[in-house]
């Protein structure tokens, strides 16, 4: 898409929904993202948006791509900000990143070899033993909803991420099927209060989640590509 189109899509969906998406947001962060990431973790959002997972998140230093460059005003301060192709090569050291971190964003991708050179960038960055946490709608679950919004591409469910993981060389530690609900825009807003007791009760996830999440990390001990 190209970055003119990009911003206009973002302003059209999400923008009357931003001050109840960072509420939202701050939940997640705070209740359920926070256990796997440490305080003084490196961390990446890919394809951040609004910047909604990096600015309520604690951890030590912080990363966000994206293309649109909107996204940089409402940036946290303290978060970096690469603005490209997240398919090119990121401006960053071999090994550099403790976590990835990417919500709803794989299926905006345009082809399956742009998701294989994105992932192969993650493992990149990350160090040995680092860890990518991708979510996303799971199109099992959705059914023709899932091409509602227009610039949706790739139709990914838990099993064809895992397996995208793993041709990339990660190991896959914990894959859940229905997490989320699917969409925060054109749905009724329930209280961010309601979110808290939603995370605490995986019964209802299996009720009512819609999106998947995966765990995967870079094995300790592997050598840099291109090496023996």
């Amino acid at each position: 898409m190209r970055p003119r189109d990009l911003d206009v899509t973002y302003r059209r969906r999400f923008d009357a929904h931003l001050a109840y998406r960072n509420r939202v947001w701050r939940v997640l962060a705070a209740k359920y993202f926070a256990r796997f990431i440490a305080p003084d973790a490196t961390v990446l959002d890919l394809g951040c948006g609004y910047g909604e997972f990096i600015n309520h998140i604690a951890c030590g230093k912080k990363y966000a791509i994206d293309l649109n460059a909107r996204a940089r005003q409402y940036l946290a301060a303290g978060v970096t900000f690469f603005e490209q192709d997240c398919a090119a090569r990121w401006p960053l050291e071999d090994a550099s990143l403790d976590v990835v971190f990417t919500s709803n964003f794989f299926e905006h991708l345009p082809s399956k070899q742009a998701l294989a050179e994105t992932l192969a960038e993650a493992w990149r960055c990350l160090r040995p033993g680092g860890r990518i946490l991708a979510m996303g709608p799971n199109i099992r679950f959705i059914g023709g909803a899932y091409w509602d919004f227009w610039d949706h591409h790739l139709a990914l469910t838990e099993i064809s991420m895992a397996e995208a993981l793993e041709v990339q060389g990660f190991a896959v530690e914990r894959v859940l099927p229905r997490f989320l609900p699917y969409t925060m825009v054109n749905r009724r807003r329930a209280p961010a209060v309601l979110l808290s007791v939603y995370l605490k009760i995986p019964a209802l996830w299996r009720l009512f989640g819609r999106q998947f999440l995966v765990f995967a990390a870079k094995p300790a001990g592997v050598a840099p590509r291109g090496e023996c």
